[in-house]
């Protein structure tokens, strides 16, 4: 008879669907945990893109429920010395490689504590080389998300020593109102997600341009439908990051446009 409510558990990884992993790690972690609800945020995060996945994690957690297990796996280091770690947040419980993809969780997360998980008790027998995702990530998580102590993960280490990605810092050109930043991703609509947060000041002196070298100046509208199918538009994300798209078609594509290229604001005048 269970003692705990089986917190759910919610998966982001770069697997895809074609390969059979995910299915794997929900076998896994229904064998251990067989009544804890399991959550697919995504797996098509870019492959190996450690900051892509980083970013969709910290604009997802917000809206599940407290106490959730967020398993994240986009691990081009497996089977190198970098540690697994759990995060206990005020949130919830983050379970991840230390290669960065926690960084935002790391900065704005109210951390309870943070353990390398080393317990052969929370991993399966045999740890591969090349499916940690499998055989040491589910299984904690399935553990955490049936009541076991995050003490019982292994031992403590301090949230600091965590490895921790560079984001890009916007720049600001203050003679000529302009601001200088970069895609952060491209969603599978060939939106581009840039670096600049939504919160614009609102004001009557005009318009917030925003574009990239190929798109020029697009003027930054409330949603999709302010403009006709094929013409582009600048819009206040749901990700909470300024987005650039095409209505109907792919801004990616149109403006030959991908991640780390350069973004350009201009502050109404």
């Amino acid at each position: 008879m269970l003692t705990h409510e089986p917190s759910v558990i919610v998966l982001l990884t770069d697997f895809g669907l074609q390969d059979p992993y995910v299915g794997i790690m929900k076998g896994v972690i229904s064998s251990i945990a067989p009544h804890a609800p399991i959550i697919d945020l995504t797996h098509g995060i870019t492959s190996q893109d450690i900051r892509h996945g980083a970013i969709v994690l910290a604009s997802s957690y917000r809206w599940f429920p407290r106490g959730a297990v967020f398993l994240s796996v986009v691990d081009p280091g497996v089977g190198t010395a970098r540690q697994a770690i759990l995060l206990e947040t005020s949130s919830g419980f983050f379970i991840a490689p230390d290669n960065g993809l926690l960084t935002p969780i790391l900065e704005e997360a109210d951390i309870r504590s943070c353990h390398a998980i080393t317990n052969p008790d929370m991993m399966l027998p045999d740890l591969s080389a090349t499916f940690h995702g499998r055989d040491l990530f589910a299984p904690a998580a399935a553990h955490i998300a049936s009541g076991t102590a995050p003490a019982k993960a292994g031992p403590q280490i301090k949230p600091d020593t965590c490895k921790k990605l560079l984001f890009p810092v916007n720049s600001e050109n203050r003679q000529e109102g302009e601001w200088y930043g970069e895609i952060l991703y491209t969603d599978i609509y060939g939106n581009l997600v840039t670096s600049f947060p939504n919160n614009l000041p609102r004001n009557d002196k005009g318009s917030w341009l925003l574009g990239t070298g190929r798109s020029g100046d697009i003027e930054l509208r409330r949603t999709y439908g302010d403009v006709t199918p094929g013409e582009p538009v600048a819009y206040r994300g749901s990700a909470g990051y300024l987005e650039l798209a095409i209505r109907n078609g792919s801004a990616a594509a149109v403006f030959q446009a991908r991640s780390g290229d350069r973004v350009i604001l201009q502050g109404p005048r």
